[in-house]
């Protein structure tokens, strides 16, 4: 059975991620890329679908591990009555290839190590041909399967009922390497990898990336960390960012909420530009600029709220028999329904991060901002549809009033492209427009009854998502009408302290109701108390959510109060980003502190 949530850790090259389970054991990988079919399934079933377990055979062994400072090489200590071992866990940054180096370090002792690993390609689909090999004095074990091979280079493995096991002993001050290298079928195996300078090339990459965040203030180790998740969710070559590293895991389990999130939403990967460029990155906008000028080539009516890691388009979603769940919650889903779905609130998105981009100094190409000027033709024409809304319900298409204040924000980022930096376009119809949204918004998406936001046009329901609007700009944290918001948010939406998306129950979304606090939300509370004045709440409420990341600072989609674990999708670019802004604006409280007049409280 799969571990929880919070016994993955992450391990990645930028291209691809495995997760490594606190038993030593990677549940979860797919090679060449993150949306590739799976060769190690386990996380959505069991050992037989697919593993690679390496640690002590003892059962009384215990283990501590971390991440070496500023990197994604993750090390484990374990401990058994008869010594100690490190082993350390990587996927080499930078080579253009796909690995997965181990290496066991005896620290003290002598320590039995176990072996098992099972392939199982194409989601648990396929058994591969494997065949013992030989190359240059070291044992390999070459499997195959349609396009896909790889080859396991270590100790000599022996075949035992549909997997492959070995025993071996490492004594104080002895290395032991392991090595997994995927490659196209119709090609030969790559050669083995020189481990340590692998390991010194990645370790140093890592932490050039890492040591040039500029966060300054509380919680800069979380911060640097989460930097890092976005960092290892983003693929190096086309610059597509994924919303997580995993499909299906539940938002409530036994429930049927499990979607694949190995994919680029517009909105998540605008969203995560904007977190990069505040904190030095701009190397990164550039490049995702680049993707999303590749992903909506074309005509803007054909912009899609989603696409694959280069831009592809056809994601079309099913269910994968094959595999039956984590801890048997099904279905398993690849690809996503919700890339046919339209989402007004995702140019706004867009535009926003775009003119970020401008405001650090990144400049306008030749391309860039014609893109802009024909996303805001199709948002001219298309801003009033009812939507899905930012958590693509399933239910009937409304208007959404987080929707619209992102069609507001679409305009705004247009007129101030134009006023601000001179860019060509019709400001004055877009001025015009951008205030013609303001007004139906404050007359439609406004319940006085309540003194709040409403989450769609006519209702009074309350959404997280309102919690957005002065991180745009449409209303300053401290206006009445936002803090009524946040008092509706307070009373209908606070489960335990955390703040679920909207109430299930009421029916908007078309699926069974129950799930989980969502901890971006949670997060964008946070940002929300500090912009208000309410610091000590905001640092109350901070403490306890990185408390939820686990050993290595990880964060997934949401968290389950009652049983004090994980849930959803993991490791979870949107709780990361959502963290670093929430710790931006408590970082904000205390420089204000700091420089305020004493005179002031006087």
């Amino acid at each position: 059975m799969a571990l929880n949530i919070e016994d993955y850790a992450l391990i990645s090259d930028c291209h691809s991620a495995a997760l490594v389970g606190r038993d030593g054991s990677i549940d979860w990988l797919c090679l060449p890329r993150y949306d590739s079919a799976s060769m190690f399934g386990a996380l959505l079933g069991d050992e037989d679908h697919g593993r690679w377990l390496l640690a002590p055979a003892d059962p009384a062994s215990t283990c501590t591990r971390s991440y070496d400072e500023g990197t994604f090489i993750l090390t484990t200590l374990w401990t058994t009555p008869g010594g100690s071992v490190e082993v350390t866990d990587f996927m080499p940054h930078g080579d253009h290839r796909a690995d997965v180096l181990r290496r066991v370090r005896g620290v003290s002792g002598t320590v039995e190590m176990t072996e098992d690993l099972r392939i199982r390609f194409g989601y648990a689909t396929t058994m591969p041909w494997v065949r013992q090999v030989t190359t240059g004095g070291d044992h390999g074990l070459v499997a195959v399967a349609g396009p896909d091979a790889i080859i396991v280079r270590g100790p000599a493995l022996h075949a035992a009922d549909h997997r492959h096991a070995a025993r071996f002993r490492v004594h104080a001050g002895e290395d032991v390497d392991l090595q997994l290298s995927w490659y196209p079928s119709h090609r030969e195996p790559p050669p083995a990898l020189d481990v340590s300078a692998a390991y010194a090339t990645t370790a140093e990459w890592w932490r050039g990336w890492a040591g040039t965040c500029t966060h300054e203030g509380p919680y800069r180790d979380e911060v640097v960390r989460s930097m890092l998740v976005l960092r290892a969710l983003t693929h190096e070559t086309t610059g597509g960012i994924v919303a997580a590293a995993t499909t299906s895991l539940p938002e409530l389990r036994g429930g049927s909420r499990n979607w694949d999130y190995r994919y680029v939403w517009l909105r998540d990967a605008a969203l995560t530009l904007t977190v990069l460029l505040s904190h030095g990155y701009e190397v990164e906008a550039q490049g995702w600029r680049a993707w999303l000028l590749r992903a909506v080539a074309g005509d803007p009516n054909d912009v899609q709220i989603m696409y694959g890691l280069a831009g592809e388009r056809y994601l079309p979603e099913r269910e994968l028999p094959s595999l039956p769940g984590y801890r048997g919650s099904g279905p398993v889903r690849v690809g996503n329904g919700a890339v046919d779905q339209f989402q007004s609130d995702v140019i706004g998105e867009v535009m926003v991060a775009l003119h970020a981009a401008r405001e650090a100094g990144v400049a306008e190409t030749e391309f860039s901002w014609p893109l802009q000027r024909a996303l805001a033709g199709f948002l001219e024409q298309n801003w009033s549809r009812p939507d899905q809304g930012i958590w693509e319900v399933r239910g009937p298409a409304r208007e959404f009033t987080h929707s619209r204040v992102m069609v507001w924000a679409a305009f705004d980022r247009l007129v101030r492209g134009a006023t601000e930096f001179g860019l060509p376009g019709p400001v004055e119809r877009w001025t015009r427009l951008r205030d013609e949204v303001r007004g139906e918004i404050e007359q439609r998406g406004f319940n006085s009854a309540r003194n709040s936001y409403t989450q769609y046009f006519g209702g009074d329901e309350v959404d997280a998502s309102l919690l957005v609007l002065p991180q745009v700009g449409f209303c300053d944290a401290s206006d009445p009408r936002m803090l009524g918001t946040v008092a509706a948010i307070e009373a209908d939406l606070l489960h335990q302290g955390l703040v679920l998306r909207y109430r299930t129950d009421a029916g908007v979304d078309g699926l069974a109701a129950g799930e989980h606090p969502f901890l971006a939300c949670s997060f964008w509370l946070v940002e929300q108390y500090a912009d208000s004045g309410r610091e000590a709440e905001a640092v109350t409420l901070m403490d306890r959510l990185v408390g939820f990341a686990n050993d290595v600072g990880l964060l997934s989609e949401e968290y389950d109060i009652d049983a004090g674990l994980q849930a959803g999708n993991t490791p979870q670019a949107l709780s990361h980003l959502a963290l670093v802004r929430a710790a931006d604006a408590i970082a904000g409280c205390v420089s204000e502190a700091s420089t305020r007049d004493p005179a002031d409280s006087l």
